[in-house]
């Protein structure tokens, strides 16, 4: 979890009343055009949660005692602290309805950036959880849910109504095999003593780039000066300490454009 606290906002402590307990947490979005910026400048997230709870406080009708939520979730996967943990939410804590439910808002709106990513997604089940280990039960409701509204939104309302899944993890890639590795490792250490002509073009390749250090060759077996040489062509590629270390890594690889034997 990823959490911006109130002190690094810069935030005092929430005037908003206490609450120690809700059937769950509701989800809201902010309803109203939120600026795609905020897909590439997580600096532009904090300013708009900072906007949020300044134009809440500037409402004198209703009289907000902290910005409404609880928490925020922002495109970059911070959950964002408002009013916190145990804590009522609404304007000043004193409407039935809100006192259901804990509230966390995506920061995603109805023009601009509307749909949330899989990393404001998962800062959302965050912070749910985060509230459920304090006080909140298992519901997870839009705002739409009891109240006349479109919050939180077609895309936001959709994933929760399918229970508010935790997004999955993309897939590693697979690992493509580039030519002459399985020479080159045996039990994580180097091959040394394998023979192939592949050890003979990469020697040729590294001496060409300036890393070779043999005293002999290079050739077919490998040995520790190819071990040696390569790892020179490693730190001239720009890697260092273990990343610098035997065996070859398919970017240098590729860049030491060792023919095909």
């Amino acid at each position: 979890m990823k959490l911006v606290t109130r002190a690094q906002l810069g935030w005092p402590a929430s005037a908003a009343p206490g609450q120690a307990s809700t059937k769950g947490v509701k989800v809201h979005y902010e309803g109203t055009a939120v600026s795609t910026t905020l897909l590439t400048d997580h600096a532009e997230c904090i300013a708009e949660w900072k906007a949020i709870r300044k134009a809440h406080l500037a409402n004198t009708k209703e009289n907000y005692s902290d910005i409404a939520y609880n928490y925020g979730a922002c495109p970059h996967g911070y959950l964002l602290e408002g009013r916190g943990l145990r804590k009522r939410t609404g304007a000043n804590g004193n409407q039935a309805l809100n006192a259901a439910h804990y509230a966390i808002v995506g920061l995603v709106g109805s023009e601009g950036l509307t749909k949330p990513t899989d990393a404001m997604l998962g800062a959302i089940r965050d912070g749910i959880e985060l509230l459920r280990k304090n006080g909140a039960g298992t519901e997870i409701k839009g705002h739409k849910d009891g109240y006349a509204t479109a919050c939180p939104g077609p895309a936001l309302y959709s994933w929760v109504q399918k229970g508010a899944p935790r997004p999955e993890a993309p897939a590693k890639p697979k690992h493509e095999p580039y030519p002459g590795e399985s020479f080159f490792m045996k039990s994580g250490k180097p091959a040394l003593g394998k023979q192939s002509p592949i050890f003979t073009a990469m020697g040729k390749r590294l001496v060409a780039v300036g890393c070779g250090r043999y005293r002999v060759g290079p050739g077919p077996t490998l040995g520790q000066a190819d071990v040696d040489s390569y790892e020179a062509w490693q730190r001239k590629c720009g890697y260092t300490g273990a990343a610098a270390k035997w065996p070859p890594g398919p970017t240098t690889w590729s860049k030491l454009q060792v023919p095909n034997v």
